[in-house]
């Protein structure tokens, strides 16, 4: 029995450790790769406690901002990764100088195959290095609205209003226009156009759309709401409400519906009229045939203006 074990062992022996792929001097067996999948695993389960620690015990206790804690984090983690992949291929011993070949090769295939990997990875390192887009911010890049969740090396999670994550590609935050609204100074100046019909009392109108802009909470008192007449249009009297808050970054969209609601209550407290399109209609002389429906035709002239 124990003979039989011993010679059943030997051949597992045998195929674990049977050269699958020769490396130079060294070669890979199912030991080596069982061996590596357990370090690559374990430095990466690392790598998520040491980020945490680097964060939440160790640069809390700092005065930086917390976008900065999460890039240094972030930093740190990455190259313990690196470390660890390195030290997980010295683990199995194998010949790193063999892989010269393999480099050489996977550097052509990055330059036309995975261009974009490699863009998106940069683009990645310089806004963790420059800051401009952080956690917490608002921004608004091609057609989309959120805020900041998460920022990779590769992309960037950005949550809408609507509890929607869309993952932006870091090449498009660094080639394209961003909007950020919670860079700086989140205090931004939002305008509401009005259009009020001819013969209106433009006073009242001042009036009423500072009323409106008072009643609501998140019209901050300094800057002062300021109206503003923009032009004579071809149907209306066109103003302008130009209020400062710093509601824009969190809810946009609700905060310029509530003033909406709020103006046209006012408007119809006080009477003032919201016009309709108009066209002024001029006809050359002529006649114009009008037919009945019981089958009657009748004509009438028309004089020039």
């Amino acid at each position: 029995m124990n003979e039989t074990l011993h010679r059943w062992w030997a051949d597992l022996q045998n195929v674990l450790n049977y050269p699958l792929i020769e490396l130079g001097d060294s070669h890979l067996t199912l030991n080596s790769i069982a061996k590596l999948l357990v370090v690559l695993l374990l430095v990466v389960v690392v790598e998520r406690y040491l980020r945490r620690i680097v964060r939440r015990r160790i640069l809390a206790r700092t005065h930086l901002e917390p976008d900065l804690q999460y890039a240094v984090s972030s930093f740190v983690g990455y190259c313990f990764i690196a470390v660890g992949f390195f030290f997980a291929f010295k683990v199995v011993h194998l010949d790193l100088s063999s892989l010269a070949v393999v480099v050489g090769g996977l550097g052509i295939g990055i330059g036309f195959g995975l261009q974009n990997i490699v863009s998106n990875f940069v683009c990645g390192l310089i806004i963790l290095g420059e800051r401009s887009i952080a956690l917490g911010h608002r921004i608004e890049v091609g057609g989309v609205a959120g805020q900041v969740t998460r920022i990779n090396l590769r992309s960037t999670m950005v949550v809408t209003n609507d509890n929607i994550t869309i993952i932006v590609p870091n090449s498009n935050l660094i080639s394209n226009p961003v909007t950020n609204w919670s860079y700086g100074d989140p205090k931004v100046r939002l305008r509401l156009s009005v259009g009020v019909a001819y013969g209106s009392d433009v006073e009242q109108l001042r009036r009423v759309l500072l009323e409106a802009a008072a009643e609501n909470p998140a019209v901050l008192k300094e800057p002062a709401p300021a109206v503003r007449f923009l032009e004579f249009g071809d149907s209306s009297l066109n103003f302008e409400l130009a209020v400062w808050t710093i509601d824009m970054a969190h809810r946009p969209d609700s905060f310029r519906s509530d003033l909406y609601f709020a103006i046209e209550r006012k408007f119809r407290q006080n009477h003032i009229e919201v016009p309709f399109p108009q066209r002024d209609l001029h006809l050359r002389s002529g006649k114009i045939t009008f037919e009945a429906k019981g089958g009657g035709r009748f004509e009438a002239g028309l004089q020039p203006d």
